[in-house]
């Protein structure tokens, strides 16, 4: 495809989505920026939350997934199940009965203003780090696919695609949100349907042929029991994948804003239940998608993509989309698959850490009316701005640093999660000047244990590990691996909350 296509596409795309956003912001008050007036039909909200609980990551790391790990994802899709029952009938019915613009108000009336602010920070230092993550990975694929082409720096590209967001999100925001979503979520999937229909004729097979031939079984593998050392290992993924779901859906201002917006709490549940059990099938299908490029790969002989000398499986699929002989609709499929996935994310983003400033930090719902959507409009300005800011200073720093960033933010909703836990299950106060100094605390422990095994190849084997010929670190990971030690996965987030449970009993006002 000639970039000039690519660019029809894109602006084409975000003409429906400006459309949308005139429909729907129409007469638009902080009431409907914030929560749409409360009459977001649930359906569209939980087919809406597909798309914005994938991102562009997902859509081309997940089918990436499958040249180290086979099916292994499916054991934390099954954990997310769990987590998001739990999330409708313990965390909805708390918010609804509070009636919260911002989740983390439930924080200042259990605890006190020290909480609340503590809760609404790690939200918007892990939101701003995780949202210009992804930002910041697709447009660096905008900018190999289309715009390195025409001369167009990489810092532009950011400012471009960040104004897209807020010329669609400025107006009506999570009003416009739930319906741009929907629409997103259609196209990603729509795209990911076609990928692999495309694929299979190629191979001559239908989809149900490709899941029983020998190939697929090779790689199919969904459970893991035999290694508790693994990242793989099942109970690690599943026991995992329900607090990575409680943490950064339940307790996400971003994700749960949306839920906010049904009529009432009924149909909030109903909600994420149709999307929880919607979302096992569409990761499914991801990693289906997955197996097939790996086998197509290995039938027609292409090498998995090599950058800066490391293999990088999860960029197979634009190679194959973009760079080999199956036809411009594959090509069409994937960048508007890539889009929609990359913006379902980040115009949530957007307006939830529109939403948190507004109401947590700036008290928006305590000014004079008058002063209120002006105030609103100039965060939403503020927070475009600082995404754009952050987006290219990823840029100018070095790969593995962007990545080790990126895990740090989800350190940072271990004293969210305990925060919200210490809440729910006990009936104590806190001497709630100190909980931002557990909060810490707990992050700094948890970081600590995260790199033990690593700590521990160090000692064992110093004088190899500092004379390998690569970067001494990565040299003790890959002898930790190797050595069999215990390699932490998701757990570490459930790990992290409940130190800062341990911590505020610590600190908890003696009856």
């Amino acid at each position: 495809m000639q970039p000039i296509h690519i660019l029809l596409l894109i602006a084409a795309y975000f003409g429906v989505l400006i459309l949308i956003s005139f429909l729907t912001g129409k007469s638009a008050t902080n009431e409907t920026f914030f929560k749409a007036n409360n009459k977001s039909p649930w359906y569209i909200v939980a087919f809406g939350m597909i798309g914005a609980s994938l991102s562009g990551v997902t859509f081309i790391s997940v089918p990436g997934m499958i040249g180290g790990s086979q099916f292994a994802y499916m054991q934390g899709v099954f954990g997310f199940l769990v987590g998001y029952l739990l999330i409708a009938f313990i965390l909805l019915p708390i918010y609804y009965k509070l009636n919260v613009t911002s989740i983390y108000q439930y924080l200042e009336q259990r605890f006190g203003k020290v909480s609340y602010k503590t809760g609404a920070f790690f939200f918007l230092l892990s939101r701003v780090t995780g949202a210009s993550f992804r930002l910041f990975l697709v447009a660096l694929a905008m900018q190999y696919i289309v715009f390195e082409q025409m001369g167009v720096p990489f810092w532009l590209t950011v400012v471009i695609s960040i104004l897209l967001i807020w010329l669609y999100t400025f107006k009506g925001g999570i009003k416009t949100i739930v319906w741009t979503d929907t629409l997103q979520t259609l196209t990603m999937l729509t795209a990911v349907g076609l990928a692999i229909y495309l694929i299979n004729e190629k191979l001559d097979w239908s989809y149900i042929e490709f899941l029983k031939t020998d190939a697929f079984a090779e790689r199919g593998q969904i459970f893991f029991f035999d290694n508790p050392n693994s990242a793989t290992y099942f109970w690690k993924y599943f026991i995992g994948g329900i607090f990575i779901t409680i943490a950064m859906t339940g307790l996400d201002q971003d994700m749960m804003q949306k839920n906010l917006t049904c009529k009432n709490k009924g149909d909030a549940q109903k909600n994420m239940i149709s999307m929880s059990v919607l979302l096992v099938i569409v990761n499914f299908f991801f990693l289906s998608l997955g197996a097939l490029l790996f086998i197509y790969a290995d039938k027609l002989g292409i090498e998995i993509p090599v950058v800066d000398g490391r293999t990088r499986t999860d960029l197979l699929f634009p190679e194959i989309a973009m760079n080999q002989d199956l036809g411009t609709p594959l090509a069409v499929v994937f960048i508007i698959g890539l889009i929609a996935a990359a913006y379902s994310s980040a115009d949530s983003a957007l307006t939830s850490l529109t939403t948190s400033i507004s109401v947590d930090f700036l008290g928006i719902e305590k000014r004079p009316k008058e002063k209120q959507i002006p105030l609103r409009k100039k965060v939403h300005i503020g927070v475009s701005l600082l995404l754009i800011v952050v987006v290219i200073i990823f840029n100018e720093l070095d790969g593995n640093v962007v990545s080790n960033l990126f895990k740090f933010a989800t350190f940072t909703y271990g004293p969210l999660l305990g925060l919200f836990m210490f809440g729910i299950i006990t009936k104590y106060q806190i001497k709630d000047k100190y909980a931002w100094i557990i909060a810490l605390l707990s992050i700094a422990l948890t970081y600590l244990i995260s790199i033990s095994p690593v700590l521990y190849a160090y000692y064992l084997d110093y004088e190899n590990i500092i004379s390998c010929g690569k970067p001494a670190w990565e040299c003790a990971e890959n002898y930790s691996i190797e050595n069999n030690f215990y390699q932490f996965h998701w757990e570490i987030l459930p790990i992290n909350g409940l130190i800062t449970v341990i911590g505020l009993w610590f600190i908890r006002k003696k009856k």
